[in-house]
């Protein structure tokens, strides 16, 4: 199969599914090199498009809940 970049979100969904069905494959052999040059395509594209901000330094991050009231 060719190796060609992810430009769409088909073309993620695709290559995920070849990456499950190298999941076994071993090191150093045509189908471990595949995995990884797929992977590596994966990560490329997740990184542009799933980006997720750093944490906000002064605590925005946690998770607040409203005070109940008892009584």
């Amino acid at each position: 199969m060719e190796t060609k970049p992810i430009l769409t979100e088909a073309d993620h969904r695709a290559t995920l599914l070849e990456i499950k069905t190298l999941m076994t494959a071993t090191a150093g052999t045509p189908e471990g090199d595949r995995l990884e040059v797929l992977v590596a395509l994966v990560e490329a594209y997740e990184r542009i498009h799933f980006s997720m901000d750093p944490p906000d330094p002064r605590g925005g991050h946690l998770v607040q809940y409203p005070h109940k009231r008892i009584g």
